[in-house]
């Protein structure tokens, strides 16, 4: 009894903890996110850094580290720049088409629900403008271009400058620590951050193809954010279909096309979640739906889309902290993606 007590009261003292974490979070977001991020790239470009070091020296490496992901950066950059200006060009021919359909919807809706062709059309510009007007602010914050392109290199450098004085000071704070989880939490970024990208590029050359077949026009493009969109779990697959749903609706002169786009997503997604990932990825961050969708909806709170994009990797490595505490272990039991029943002799160890 007296152990059991000891245990709701580790986890009791623990969930308020991550409450009071989750909300420094929140209020500190401007300063936390780029800090995240350079955390998780310093972990995957650390063995490159080494590798160059032992020939250069620690500071000429992680330049040139840094050197070689702008240069891969760059050539992504130009990609997309590319891609949209191709996509701009035909946008005024777009447009027609696009209210024409809108048109053509608004009639059938008049119909159905007795509301009139004015009324949706404002409905329609004033959604429109809140979207514009949201969007426009994402793309022209400050604080994002700050955040990815001046402070997050920074932070990285820095990382892989002083990394021995972080090893230090675990050390000194935890003095009967092994480190172990050190280590493996270092193996599940890597794994992760690097199956991410292959995942990404694997759906992306795959949802191009589709789309290719189909003869949906700037299909690359398409095809590669929608790929890219998959750094979302769950969700991100069907935000990346939806913009080349409303294109085959407006540039076809058949909804099949739409069907297609759709079936094509939807049997990539199938591949991805059910083949690609879990070949690529393994089972390094092993968790459970569940503990994935509630992770993304904080994340989501806390830091918007980026909070979705990080809130996997974290459940990941809070997973691997809490599997050292034999006191918090059943949380660790609620987030991992395990089958099977334990068994009498693994519960006997949790107690």
């Amino acid at each position: 009894m007296e152990n059991n007590s000891t245990r709701l009261d580790s986890i009791y003292k623990f969930l308020m903890i991550l409450a009071l974490i989750i909300a420094g979070l929140i209020l500190t977001k401007d300063i936390i996110l780029p800090i995240a991020f350079a955390a998780l790239f310093s972990v995957v470009l650390l063995p490159l850094a080494k590798r160059f070091e032992k020939r250069t020296g620690r500071i000429f490496s992680i330049s040139l580290v840094l050197l070689l992901a702008f240069l891969i950066m760059g050539l992504l950059f130009w990609f997309i720049v590319a891609q949209i200006t191709s996509l701009a060009d035909s946008l005024p021919d777009l447009e027609d088409k696009f209210l024409l359909l809108i048109n053509n919807f608004s009639d059938g809706i008049d119909r159905l629900s007795g509301i009139d062709t004015h009324e949706q059309s404002q409905l329609i510009k004033d959604g429109l403008k809140e979207f514009s007007s949201t969007f426009g602010n994402v793309l022209l914050s400050t604080s994002y271009f700050a955040y990815f392109f001046i402070q997050v290199p920074i932070y990285i450098f820095l990382f892989l400058l002083y990394r021995e004085r972080f090893k230090d000071f675990l050390l000194v704070a935890l003095p009967h620590s092994e480190l172990k989880w050190k280590d493996e939490i270092q193996s599940v970024v890597r794994a992760y951050i690097s199956g991410l990208t292959i995942v990404t590029i694997i759906a992306g050359v795959l949802n191009s193809i589709g789309l290719l077949l189909l003869g949906i026009e700037h299909a690359i493009f398409f095809g590669f954010l929608s790929g890219l969109l998959t750094m979302i779990p769950y969700v991100g697959i069907s935000i990346g279909a939806a913009l080349p749903t409303l294109l085959a609706l407006v540039t076809k002169d058949s909804a099949w096309y739409a069907v297609g786009v759709v079936a094509v997503h939807g049997f990539v997604q199938f591949l991805e979640g059910n083949v690609i990932t879990p070949k690529i990825t393994g089972s390094k961050i092993s968790i459970n739906a569940l503990a994935a969708i509630v992770a993304l909806l904080v994340g989501g709170k806390i830091w918007g889309i980026a909070g979705m994009i990080l809130a996997v990797p974290a459940v990941g490595i809070l997973k691997i902290l809490l599997s050292y505490s034999s006191a918090l272990k059943p949380i660790v039991i609620l987030l991992e993606d395990k089958h099977n029943e334990l068994t009498p002799e693994e519960i006997e160890k949790i107690d």
